[in-house]
């Protein structure tokens, strides 16, 4: 059984004058970013390249309809490399123009077409959170099918993985606290997966380590300090792409589509939502197994026992952003049903993930109590 893939090549460079000077950018490019990205870091070197800005296709996060906009305007564009400069709606649409003759999302997700890579993709984050640099998965929300999907193939991964952390020095706080939960989540997703092993392991455990030990600090020294350790969220966030795109991640993202899906709540922030209650339904389910391991590590970290480590990582969470009901995004009581139906129905590929099966009444359970 294959048990670790570090499949792109990963550099860090101190400013964006050396990731230039190392990977020299021709008209034979096509980046994809955020003007308010690119412009700041990038507009003074008069690159060649053909620059395409994601805002201007529509407003949060891929969807079928934003990504075939995209496809129609580059089709006649002549390029053989990829670079995705941004979040992870940036970096999760990129990674679709590498397939040979792709041109409409919903045949990708279906996989109705071949899945030939033709070009090269390089991967610069500007968040700490996804962690999609080190991963083969693109997501995006099919408004025809009325969830969020994900497409994961080899082929997807990135050949570079760039590191510059002076380019998340101006992530605003909510944006850094989502997008890190984010990246903590799918640490622990893989620390507790079926597909977990010694290896990946490695990766999952240091990244948790870094960022609650992190929290911490920002909650004793103020929220501005996230500046001066900003270096190691974006380390932890590529560790925990590393270890999840080896072992997948589970309920906690099953769980969050059809939500994110329905109302247009960004990734990191509705994944904050089911965390800590998908990880107590699993420890009631099941507490001699791994997570009792797992539960000691987290207490140990963040000072407390392992039988109140969930209602303390709570509150830390908390107290870093406040967490939200599902009612509150505008959910309707009777979604209860409908989104459990949707996640068995859709998610199956990250259910097999799960740390312990959730029955379909448990899986209505998590969505009832968050509610």
């Amino acid at each position: 059984m294959r048990q670790l893939v570090v499949k792109p090549e990963i550099y860090k460079f101190n400013s964006c004058d050396e990731f230039v000077e190392t990977f020299p950018i021709t008209e034979k490019d096509l980046v994809l970013t955020n003007e308010y990205i690119y412009q700041p870091y990038f507009g003074d070197f008069k690159l060649p390249c053909h620059v395409v800005y994601q805002e201007k296709y529509g407003l949060g996060e891929p969807s079928d309809e934003m990504i075939d906009k995209i496809f129609a305007d580059i089709k006649d564009v002549d390029f053989n490399r990829v670079i995705a400069i941004g979040g992870g709606s940036v970096i999760d649409i990129a990674k679709l123009f590498v397939i040979k003759n792709a041109s409409n999302t919903l045949e990708l997700f279906e996989k109705s077409i071949p899945m030939i890579k033709d070009k090269e993709l390089i991967i610069i984050p500007t968040t700490c959170g996804t962690g999609s640099e080190a991963t083969n998965i693109s997501i995006a929300e099919l408004k025809s099918k009325g969830t969020k999907m994900g497409l994961a193939i080899d082929e997807l991964y990135a050949d570079y993985a760039i590191m510059i952390p002076e380019m998340l020095k101006t992530l605003p706080y909510k944006f850094f606290v989502t997008s890190s939960i984010d990246a903590l989540i799918h640490a622990i997703e893989s620390l507790v997966s079926p597909k977990s092993n010694c290896y990946t392991e490695l990766f999952s455990i240091k990244a948790i380590e870094i960022i609650l030990k992190g929290y911490l600090e920002i909650i004793e020294k103020g929220e501005d300090y996230r500046i001066e350790i900003i270096e190691d969220f974006l380390i932890a966030s590529n560790y925990a792409g590393i270890a999840f795109a080896n072992t997948g991640v589970g309920a906690v993202h099953a769980l969050s589509y059809p939500v994110g899906g329905t109302y247009h709540v960004p990734h990191g922030e509705v994944n904050y939502q089911f965390f800590v209650e998908v990880f107590k339904t699993y420890n009631r389910l099941n507490p001699d197994g791994k997570i009792k391991d797992v539960n000691k590590m987290l207490a140990d970290i963040i000072g407390t026992t392992a039988e109140k480590v969930y209602d303390e990582l709570e509150k830390i969470l908390n107290n870093l952003l406040p967490k939200k009901s599902l009612r509150e995004y505008g959910m309707k009581e009777e979604e209860i049903e409908e989104f459990t139906i949707s996640v068995l129905e859709k998610q199956q590929r990250l259910l097999a993930n799960n740390y312990t099966e959730l029955s379909r009444d448990e899986i209505k359970g998590v969505f009832a109590r968050l509610f």
